[in-house]
């Protein structure tokens, strides 16, 4: 006889988890059961007394801020425990009434009846290099806040630098011989260059770090592999595979580009047929790696010179769809181009194909990672 499968919708916040109950299959009853602590020794306790009372349980949260500490803490116990996804929770048009109560007993019930979207959860050591990883974005992002904010301050100064690049040898030789005549602006003026030489460091630390760190991390060798794909950098290829994790849960490049938010979007009804702009769901940081790698496709196919050594130490499978990429969306990007397609939008196009390789050789490249999957 099958075993009775008790569903447990957990609504989870930083201090509390409100908690309901949805007996066996079908319309039977979603009970709420109160509020407990959020804590391991309560969460321990909750799981300790439902399973003396009940068969089989089935736990169920929302991915949220809070982290996968009560996932690992449950599925460490022996019971099953999905993390969902809280845009894909189908919602009612009409249903102007939310509280925590009602937040669990809906988790709980639709977990029931398989409505749910679980997202991939990953193992502490992944998820230690997805925070470094995300901590050298952040670093990157208040470098270049402080540069706008020094060319801002310069601008409504009349300072304004007539060279191509900004932020090269020349340009630093520019700033050094700026001068202001109010005491106070000089000040201004000095404190956003030590702004700007803080966060270099702090983000040249950080990408530091991430070398050192990667050799020990058991998806090293898929980063390798993506960095022989061109526009695939070191940082990117750390970013890909932190951000989409385990890519053999894929089973087809088109889930990953749905996942990536590259494809078109669509609303059509009956004979209408209307597309639009990709819809941009899933991973934004993965999304933006990307398109920003697809542009070196603008260019000839060729292996640069201080890539050869790491192109002769890949497999040679590896190395086939990572030239094959280049003869593909080389042309490829010329003949969107030619045909009056906007850049945006050949680029774009580029980077949905680029998932698709990175698909071919991530399911090349043996593993040893123990992922844990919802």
């Amino acid at each position: 006889m099958k075993e009775t499968i008790t569903f447990v919708g957990l609504d989870s916040h930083k201090d509390r988890i409100s908690v309901a109950l949805a007996d066996g299959a079908g319309a039977g009853e979603v009970r709420y059961l109160g509020e407990i602590d959020n804590t391991p020794t309560a969460v321990g306790a909750l799981v300790e007394k439902l399973a003396a009372t009940h068969g089989a349980l089935a736990f169920c949260y929302e991915a949220g801020p809070c982290g996968y500490g009560v996932h690992r803490q449950i599925t460490g116990l022996g019971h099953d425990c999905t993390v969902v996804a809280p845009s894909l929770i189908p919602t009612r048009p009409g249903d102007r009434v939310k509280t925590d109560r009602r937040d669990a007993a809906m988790l709980a019930r639709l977990h029931r009846a398989g409505e749910l979207t679980a997202v991939w959860v990953p193992d502490a050591g992944h998820e230690a290099m997805r925070d470094l990883a995300r901590a050298r974005e952040a670093a990157m992002d208040d470098l270049r806040r402080a540069r706008q904010r020094l060319g801002g301050f310069l601008l409504r100064h009349g300072r304004v630098y007539t060279g191509k690049t900004s932020w090269t040898k020349a340009h630093r030789a520019w700033l050094a011989r700026q001068r202001f005549d109010h005491a106070a602006q000089q000040i201004v003026f000095q404190d956003a260059l030590e702004a700007i030489a803080d966060a270099g460091a702090r983000h040249d630390r950080l990408v530091g770090e991430i070398e050192t760190l990667l050799p020990d991390w058991s998806l090293a060798p898929v980063v390798a592999a993506f960095r022989l794909l061109r526009g695939v950098g070191l940082i990117s290829a750390v970013t890909l595979v932190a951000e989409i994790g385990d890519f053999t849960r894929f089973d087809s490049p088109r889930q990953l580009m749905a996942y990536l938010g590259l494809v078109p979007s669509e609303a059509s009804s009956g004979h209408k047929v209307r597309r639009g702009g990709i819809t941009k769901a899933g991973n934004t940081r993965a999304r933006r790696v990307l398109v920003e790698g697809a542009w070196s496709y603008r260019l000839p196919a060729r292996v640069a010179e201080k890539d050869a050594a790491r192109w002769e130490a890949a497999p040679k499978a590896v190395r086939e769809i990572a030239w094959k990429a280049q003869t593909r969306l080389c042309p490829r990007y010329r003949r969107l181009t030619a045909k009056g397609k906007s850049k945006n939008v050949v680029t774009v196009a580029i980077a949905r194909e680029m998932a698709a390789f990175l698909w071919a050789i991530a399911r090349r490249v043996p593993t040893t990672t123990p992922s844990e999957t919802a």
